[in-house]
């Protein structure tokens, strides 16, 4: 993909807010000085980028001509140094793929990972856990901190549903494409006969809201305590600490149990709201805005069955990009960071064409 005319503009960009800064009245306006000066310095980290990859790209071009050059000496020692040259290329064509998209400001955030068990009965259920391993032990890798927020477990060990907040670096940006319906094919346990069951999980990930996101009215909600059910310990049962919310204007209603504490569980459920209320004002403005085109790797809806998991086979399928791998056994232990990759590389390129379609 030739990135020419958009490094281009983003040139034209760059000497327009250079000119701004020097002025003397720049700082006459606050607020706009420092979104111009964030703007600068990441058009400067662009072009400093840019010009690092078109180095490295003439640099590899010219050990290529001449590892097939006459002298066998000069010939091998170029060809020596051209798989470090190809690797260092790839990854600053992806570093400029993803500075030359517009910001998103959910990308840095936390986010809530939501686990629901859908068609499969109690198979479903034991999909679920099996999907909470998978991304408890990613998060592992990434050094991000997983918090049980509320949870709902199966009588056979699995889970009908479970939210999590995942907090760290970049975590949205590295789940956000994992919202969809994941489907499983296997034996189950229970099976006699060794036929093969097809069972569902939903994932949602939502970027955690903050309260300034989303205005909350206090007379938008009702709010419930009541003594949480199930196995506990002995202060669970005993003490009013599971909390309800009901939004109004929604009807979304959250439950949290998870703590034996009232107020805790109030903060969490309270937080669920916000993340999904603004969740659901993201993709309205989406939908108004960008209608006419959707993205190579799907809308993220739940509804979209995006992932097979075939246990038979040893294969991981990921229908948005067509991306089919035989390591099931070590992505369902967490090792996913090759399949997120290609995701975000095909939805960053997507993205760039449509910025060159404008």
């Amino acid at each position: 993909m030739d990135y020419a005319p958009l490094i281009d503009r983003k040139r034209q960009r760059f000497a327009e807010l250079e000119a701004q800064i020097a002025s003397p009245e720049f700082f006459s306006d606050p607020k706009k000085a420092a979104d111009s000066t964030r703007e600068h310095a990441r058009l400067r980290k662009l072009l400093d980028t840019w010009d690092a990859f078109t180095r490295t790209r003439t640099e590899l071009a010219e050990n290529q001509e001449m590892a097939r050059g006459p002298d066998p000496d000069f010939a091998a020692m170029a060809a020596t140094e051209i798989p470090a040259l190809e690797q260092q290329l790839a990854a600053l064509n992806e570093q400029v793929i993803y500075a030359l998209l517009p910001p998103d400001g959910t990308e840095d955030r936390d986010a809530l990972l939501e686990i629901r068990a859908g068609t499969g009965g109690d198979e479903a259920s034991l999909f679920a856990a099996d999907l909470l391993r998978m991304y408890t032990r990613y998060c592992d890798t990434r050094g991000w901190r997983v918090e049980t927020l509320d949870s709902s477990p199966s009588e056979v060990g699995g889970f009908k549903s479970i939210t999590l907040k995942v907090s760290g670096d970049e975590v949205f940006r590295f789940l956000r494409y994992e919202s969809g319906v994941h489907r499983v094919q296997r034996v189950p346990a229970t099976e006699t006969q060794g036929r093969i069951h097809t069972s569902t999980a939903t994932v949602a990930v939502l970027p955690e809201a903050e309260e300034v996101d989303v205005q909350i009215r206090p007379e938008d909600i009702e709010i419930q305590a009541s003594r949480a059910g199930g196995p506990g310990g002995q202060g669970v049962n005993t003490t009013d600490s599971a909390v309800q919310v009901f939004h109004k204007p929604t009807g979304l209603v959250i439950r949290c149990i998870e703590t034996r504490s009232q107020i805790k569980n109030r903060e969490r459920a309270m937080a669920i709201l916000r993340a999904k209320l603004f969740e659901a004002r993201q993709r309205e403005e989406q939908e108004k805005y960008a209608t006419h085109r959707r993205s190579l790797i799907g809308s993220g809806g739940r509804e979209e069955k995006i992932r097979t998991y075939n246990y038979p086979q040893n294969r991981v399928t990921d229908h948005r990009i067509g991306l089919t791998v035989y390591n099931l056994d070590l992505f369902v232990e967490g090792q996913i960071d090759d399949m997120v990759s290609a995701l975000q590389r095909r939805d960053m390129e997507d993205r760039i064409a449509a910025l060159q379609s404008e």
